[in-house]
């Protein structure tokens, strides 16, 4: 261990176990892409593509640059802190203020939710495509959803541990899915096939100009470039996070951003906007345009594999999250219950796929990345504060600085991004607004409990719990 890491982690307490240290750079690299990859490009390059036209690639683009101004914030905050990790974590070192801390873990968790339920509705539609029956029967669609939801729901009982082998190879399905999209729009390309002039048609409804069509596909989009938020937590397992998370970060972070841009000309060289935005599977029609003999169904099932294993970590992250802040006693008790034998909190379980489900039933695809979207945004904007606000307490041994224009950029941009002002649909505002008062609601009964009925006080400490945001 290096000198820097070696001072930095004198910070723990004397009783807190030390976690081994087993990523370098090459895994650590494959955990940052593999979780920024997912259900957003999967499921929602077409969705941008109605909201911007042919310059789809744009909004990424956008995007990419949005998420590695915030990157340049958590990379200051994660080697000046290696030992904790999280949003949660740098917000109540930055204000101290308990119910802050506590609104923006929940909205962690609700993002997670809302991520966890729109991969949900993908995996439904590239079932139906795998198994040759047509994807857009409302009904079934549902149903499927909500079953698969339910698998989750009990694979995350029975307890889940993924580690960093499984990473790996998820990683490489994701990567292959997508290199094969890239593949195939390069090939037609080259073969003439592709309409090229579309790249820089802009769809613009009327009274919009090309402006506002970007900045609304943008919000959109930005749900395909979270998850690199995700990796702060595995700091402590980490060799020398202080030496190598910058370099990591941004490596993930531009390969990532490459790769979307990649797919998103493909895509929209092969299939028109307005084909793209129809369904659920969008790149299931760019390697059908491009390569009829490619086998779908197994593309199909590479996509399912893809925004499954999404679903999963985020409803495993989601229901730790309750089950952290209830052991804490910002929530309710109950959902710190256990099972006896397996051991895992089956209150919360049940709790956030109730939530889920309520979600899969009353939001569309793309409501479900909006809200997403705008729930981190506004966490990354608390975020890009925290980092200024925290330079007053500086530590001894060397880490990253981000320029100063940098958080603040990022803070203008994110707010921008979350606001109104960029077209985002109202629906969703209405969705994040409802599950943030279910979170305000369980707060303070909690709180009415703790202070009249059990006369307990709430030492709300976030670096128990894991406050890890959506996978992609």
């Amino acid at each position: 261990m290096s000198e820097s890491t070696s001072a930095a982690t004198t910070e723990a307490a004397p009783d807190r176990p030390e976690l081994k240290r087993v990523m370098g750079p090459g895994l650590l690299l494959l955990f940052v892409v593999g979780d920024i990859l997912g259900t957003g490009v999967y499921a929602l390059t077409g969705k941008v593509a109605g909201e911007v036209g042919g310059a789809v690639w744009l909004p990424f683009l956008c995007a990419f640059i949005v998420a590695m101004l915030t990157a340049t914030s958590y990379l200051e905050l994660v080697t000046k802190y290696p030992k904790a990790g999280g949003a949660a974590v740098y917000t109540h070192k930055a204000f101290g203020i308990h119910f802050l801390t506590f609104l923006l873990t929940f909205a962690v968790m609700c993002s997670g939710l809302t991520s966890a339920s729109s991969a949900s509705k993908a995996f439904a539609a590239n079932f139906f495509s795998a198994v040759k029956l047509d994807p857009d029967r409302g009904a079934l669609l549902m149903i499927t959803a909500l079953a698969f939801m339910a698998l989750i729901a009990l694979v995350n009982l029975r307890g889940v541990g993924e580690s960093v082998k499984a990473n790996v190879v998820l990683t490489c399905v994701e990567l292959t899915g997508l290199l094969i999209v890239i593949g195939v729009g390069a090939w037609a390309i080259a073969g003439g096939d592709g309409d090229t002039s579309r790249l820089t048609e802009f769809h613009t409804p009327e009274g919009d100009n090309a402006f506002g069509a970007v900045t609304a596909a943008t919000a959109l989009a930005f749900f395909a470039m979270v998850g690199f938020e995700d990796s702060v937590n595995m700091a402590e397992e980490t060799k020398d996070p202080v030496k190598i998370f910058p370099k990591i970060m941004l490596i993930g972070l531009s390969v990532t951003g490459v790769i979307y841009v990649l797919v998103a000309i493909s895509a929209v060289t092969l299939v028109s906007p307005e084909d793209l935005n129809k369904g659920s599977t969008p790149l299931l029609k760019v390697i059908e345009a491009g390569a009829p003999g490619f086998p779908l169904q197994l593309f199909a099932w590479i996509t399912m594999f893809a925004v499954a294993n999404s679903a999963l970590i985020n409803m495993l992250m989601a229901s730790r999250l309750l089950y952290g802040m209830s052991h804490e006693k910002v929530l309710p008790g109950p959902l710190g219950r256990v099972l006896h034998k397996r051991r895992t909190p089956w209150v919360a379980i049940l709790f956030t796929t109730l939530l889920a489900f309520f979600l899969i039933g009353y939001a569309d695809l793309t409501a479900l990345g909006g809200t997403t979207a705008l729930l981190l945004l506004c966490v990354f904007a608390v975020v890009n504060v925290a980092v200024l606000v925290l330079r007053r307490d500086p530590v001894e041994h060397k880490h990253f600085k981000a320029p100063t224009a940098l958080p603040i950029l990022g803070f203008v941009l994110c707010v921008y991004l979350a606001s109104p002002l960029s077209g985002r649909a109202s629906n969703d505002y209405k969705i994040a607004g409802w599950l943030m008062v279910v979170g305000v609601g369980l707060w303070a009964l909690t709180w009415v409990l703790n202070k009249y009925v059990f006369h307990r006080k709430s030492d709300f400490d976030p670096s128990h719990i894991d406050p890890s945001g959506p996978v992609n």
